[in-house]
């Protein structure tokens, strides 16, 4: 029993010394992103990476996510003849809740896991110790950028995710299931305030800031070996998903 308390408190002391290291691994490059002189042609690199190179995943998983919502919507509200607010369940399905965590998710798997393996194949090349033998800081380097395009980057995702797929329900609600275009715009539009808007702008911003901080931190610290870049990349998609899943629920307890 003594052995088995002891694991249990080395494990958890472990955990918690983690935590620490990746919090104090984000302030650090948060706080050098307001230092001199800026990377301002790494951002620019980073947001397209983000955010140009996930466009055609989130595009396709937006609209046919729209779809879907579009025909389960139609089914379940035909059984109280409420078809004309398929507009107004379908927007605020996806401004709220579907449009920023499948759009963080898109993101995660195109984009965060590339972040995880090319920072871990630096590592494992030592790369980073070679910019600080050059007295360059490679927080400031590699992972500030990255940061600051995850957080320019992914709320005009969500947008997108969000516009395509309300097209999506409206073609197959409109187009295919006959629902009237008027109430479907029009149930939107009465439906839809700026506070959903909102809430899921600061959704997205929180998730870019997960997707990046997360897969920065283990590709940096990944172990010097192959095997050390793919347990990096791995955990830093899972953990990605966890904590997207994990601060969705707290975000919608507090934003209702």
């Amino acid at each position: 029993m003594i052995s088995l308390l002891a694991q249990i408190g080395r494990f958890t002391l472990r955990q918690l010394s983690e935590m620490g290291r990746m919090f104090l691994f984000l302030v650090s490059a948060l706080t050098l992103a307001f230092r001199r002189p800026a990377k301002l042609g790494l951002i620019v690199q980073h947001v397209k990476t983000v955010g140009v190179d996930s466009l055609s995943v989130v595009l396709l998983s937006g609209f046919f996510t729209g779809m879907v919502m579009g025909f389960q919507g139609y089914y379940s509200l035909r059984k109280f003849n409420a078809e004309s607010w398929l507009g107004s369940a379908t927007a605020l399905g996806l401004l709220r809740e579907l449009g920023p965590v499948l759009a963080a998710f898109m993101v995660t798997g195109r984009t965060g896991s590339a972040m995880a393996a090319e920072l871990g194949t630096m590592r494992a090349t030592e790369q980073i110790d070679a910019l600080n033998s050059m007295a360059i800081n490679p927080v400031k380097y590699l992972v500030t950028p990255r940061i600051v395009g995850g957080l320019i980057a992914m709320p005009l995702l969500t947008a997108v995710f969000d516009v395509v797929g309300i097209y999506g329900a409206y073609l197959v609600g409109v187009g295919l299931l006959g629902v009237s275009s008027g109430s479907f715009f029009s149930g939107m539009e009465s439906s839809v305030v700026f506070h959903d808007v909102y809430s899921g702008f600061m959704k997205s911003l929180s998730f870019g800031l997960i997707i990046t901080w997360v897969c920065c931190y283990k590709g940096f610290h990944a172990p010097p070996m192959a095997t050390g870049v793919s347990q990096a990349t791995t955990e830093s998609v899972v953990l990605s998903f966890v904590l997207i899943l994990v601060w969705d629920y707290f975000l919608t307890s507090i934003m209702l």
